[in-house]
């Protein structure tokens, strides 16, 4: 389907045993995604502060959180970069400008900063994820990719964790919630002095070699290239399951508040167990991708998230709440290992940047923005309960796709994938 030489269908750089530098890797990209989760929480857990300065209602906090992740959706300048300037480069320019707006949204005093540096903050942030999930497809051996890449993403999980165990103390301080990203700044200066120890992919420099990257190219070209429909299939996968996944725990903190009478302290404890709970099974995400094949894992990890958000959102019992939430935390992080392998596995490596452009960022982040909004509109009549349980059924119509539209790439290598 690629009218490009084939790089080698067994790279002498992925051997079936991992390196020291696979080791080092590993534990940077880890680090790096750390801080998706981080970020993610964080708003989550300041959000009924954020409401109470900001005097927001419902549905004027559904569409902050709206038109924050609109800037997900312009990942895309820089995740493109990665096909040009090199995997690494674009990593460390995307680790340096989430710091310095992450580092920003804590001297803000109103809705509207507020909003624009979460906006250029998220920017920064979901192209550092893509970039680092291409960079783990391409370095890691065909039998662990998805293992890989499931760990890689629960650190994201991790991320949550620390966050929620250290948002209740940060937001007692006289900085309140600006504490809580003015110390999520230091260690992101860290990574970015680490990263320099870390080597362009060997997939990519093989491929500028051979002339495949390197050169400009139309962001249109995808659609020109034979892959045009499985680029809009894995758009409409990635949609709808963010219209689902999105809503699960960026509520949550909200409407136990509000609807079943948590308090801060309640609600850092339920999150942090929660939390703790899930990260075993995220761990094992990955694996089960590996051993099970994509298309089974899915239905497990599928199923389990949309159970796990009508629960979150109607029990009334706090340990009922609190083992769903775990289930969501554990749903929201393990189906994006299922949509990272596919979106890498069934693009060749001149296109691969491109398909998670379109597929993630243009296309599949559309639901990413609507979903909160549409939860914020909703709510306004209804609660959060209602309005965030009924997002449910997004992800099942996801788990739709996967089975009608996608093929089993479970042990295939990059080259033979992108030919299915």
């Amino acid at each position: 389907m690629s009218a490009h030489p084939e790089l080698p269908s067994t790279p002498t750089t992925t051997p079936e045993k991992l390196s020291a530098y696979h080791w080092k890797l590993l534990v940077f990209l880890s680090v790096a995604t750390f801080f998706e989760g981080y970020d993610f929480m964080a708003l989550t857990q300041i959000l009924p502060r954020i409401s109470n300065e900001f005097s927001l209602e419902k549905t004027q906090v559904g569409l902050m959180l709206g038109a924050i992740n609109a800037g997900t959706v312009f990942a895309f300048l820089l995740v493109r970069r990665a096909d040009r300037w090199g995997r690494k480069r674009v990593l460390t320019i995307t680790i340096v400008g989430y710091t310095f707006f992450t580092f920003l949204t804590g001297l803000v005093n109103d809705v509207y900063s507020f909003t624009a540096v979460q906006f250029l903050a998220r920017m920064f942030l979901i192209a550092e994820w893509a970039t680092a999930t291409v960079y783990a497809a391409e370095e890691f051996p065909a039998s662990r990719r998805a293992t890989i890449i499931g760990v890689i993403q629960a650190f994201s999980s991790f991320g949550a964790i620390a966050c929620a165990g250290v948002v209740p103390l940060l937001l007692k301080s006289d900085l309140s919630w600006r504490m809580v990203y003015f110390v999520g700044v230091i260690p992101l200066i860290v990574l970015a002095v680490g990263r320099r120890s870390l080597k362009e992919t060997q997939r990519f420099v093989e491929a500028k070699a051979q002339g495949v990257l390197g050169a400009r190219t139309s962001l249109f070209a995808i659609f020109k290239s034979g892959h045009g429909k499985r680029v809009l299939l894995i758009a409409l996968a990635w949609g709808l399951t963010y219209m689902g996944t999105q809503n699960a725990v960026q509520f949550w903190k909200a409407f136990v508040v509000e609807e079943r009478g948590f308090t801060d302290a309640g609600v850092g404890a339920a999150v942090t167990m929660a939390a703790v709970g899930a990260m075993p099974l995220v761990f094992f995400a990955g694996k089960l991708l590996d051993v099970l094949g994509r298309r089974i894992g899915a239905t497990i990890i599928f199923c389990i998230t949309a159970a796990s958000i009508v629960g979150a959102y109607s029990f009334h019992n706090h340990t009922l709440l609190t083992v769903s939430l775990g289930f969501a935390i554990f749903g929201v992080s393990a189906v994006l290992p299922v949509l990272n392998n596919y979106t890498a596995e069934l693009f060749p490596i001149e296109l691969r940047s491109d398909a998670f452009v379109w597929g993630n960022n243009l296309l599949g982040r559309i639901g990413y923005v609507l979903g909160p909004i549409m939860v914020g509109v909703i709510a306004g009549s209804t609660g959060y309960g209602f309005a965030v349980s009924i997002t449910a059924i997004f992800p099942l119509f996801a788990l739709a796709v996967i089975w009608l539209a996608f093929p089993e790439t479970k042990g295939k290598e990059l080259e033979e994938t992108a030919a299915v």
